[in-house]
């Protein structure tokens, strides 16, 4: 984590300009000019000198808790990393807790949240992380952590952008229903120096209009159905994610929502039903001629995710 850390410093050394320059010439796939040659030879040498940016690391926290790291920034993800996770306190009908205490993430540059839900804005963890950090989020996420007395707030509608200037861009959009009227969000997280791309929606809807933005790099998206009786579908797995590899053509597809280093009980679980694995998902990739690695990582281990570098066309 610390080889993280030291590229952003070195990199923080540069203006965004100077950022937004490097990155427009690293896409270049000519030069056109004697001038414009010297020019990206200088800049490749500049490159050449500093550690790779390039790098993306994840880390899986459990259930739809992840850290990214991402552009240089440390990113903290629906995050559940203390306390049992209930829905209103109400321990008969869901509670799950951690077979092992874990320490909270550290040097946090960022908390992202798709939802207003506990297993998503979960208000025992976000009162234990340190309230300066940046937060953005779904409207209904954004309102509860402002009052839990966080300073600095960025609620993103649909189609909008958070970004810091030519380095990353997180985009929402649409992403689950939670109710009659509640559409939360999905995002699609883009690192602008080396235009490497994540797409999140930890309930597997996953909106048409995202087909604009693919190719995406890195999907993470739940792979297995849950269903309840009279309700139907409330994760869609397998031909959620399917859908999506065929929209977004990602080179690497990632499980959320999924059990991990957890224990569940409550009356709940009695009338959940989940269908769909790992090994059927893979079936359904080959049938439909998709090319995309699946991915099963291990709760809190950091990961290098390994991308092609893909042709300029």
């Amino acid at each position: 984590m610390a080889i993280v850390g030291n590229q952003s410093k070195k990199w923080r050394r540069f203006s965004p300009p100077l950022l937004g320059f490097i990155a427009k010439i690293r896409r270049e796939d000519s030069c056109r000019t004697s001038a414009g040659y010297v020019c990206k030879q200088f800049v490749t040498i500049l490159i050449r000198k500093l550690p790779p940016l390039r790098i993306m690391y994840l880390t899986w926290l459990d259930s739809n808790s992840w850290l990214i790291e991402i552009a240089g920034k440390r990113i903290l993800l629906d995050p559940w990393l203390v306390d049992p996770l209930m829905f209103g306190n109400s321990a008969w009908f869901f509670k799950s807790e951690r077979l092992t205490p874990r320490e909270i993430p550290q040097n946090i540059d960022l908390i992202l949240l798709s939802q207003g839900l506990p297993d998503h804005a979960h208000p025992p963890t976000l009162k234990k992380l340190d309230r300066q950090i940046p937060v953005i989020g779904s409207p209904s996420a954004a309102k509860l952590v402002r009052e839990l007395g966080y300073t600095q707030v960025t609620a993103l509608a649909h189609g909008e952008v958070f970004s810091i200037p030519n380095l990353l861009e997180i985009r929402a959009v649409p992403g689950s229903p939670t109710g009659p009227t509640t559409l939360e969000n999905g995002y699609i997280l883009k690192d602008l120096l080396e235009g490497t791309s994540i797409y999140y929606e930890p309930h597997g809807y996953h909106a048409a209009a995202i087909q604009e933005f693919a190719p995406v790099d890195v999907v993470i998206t739940p792979t297995i159905d849950l269903k309840l009786p009279l309700v139907g579908t409330v994760i869609k797995g397998q031909q959620g994610a399917v859908q999506v590899a065929k929209w977004l053509k990602p080179q690497v597809m990632l499980p959320t929502a999924a059990g991990g280093d957890l224990t569940y009980s409550g009356v709940l679980l009695n009338i959940l039903k989940a269908e769909g694995s790992m090994d059927s998902l893979r079936s359904l990739f080959t049938e439909n001629n998709i090319s995309t690695q699946v991915i099963e990582p291990k709760p809190w281990e950091r990961f290098e995710v390994k991308l092609q570098k893909l042709a300029v066309t």
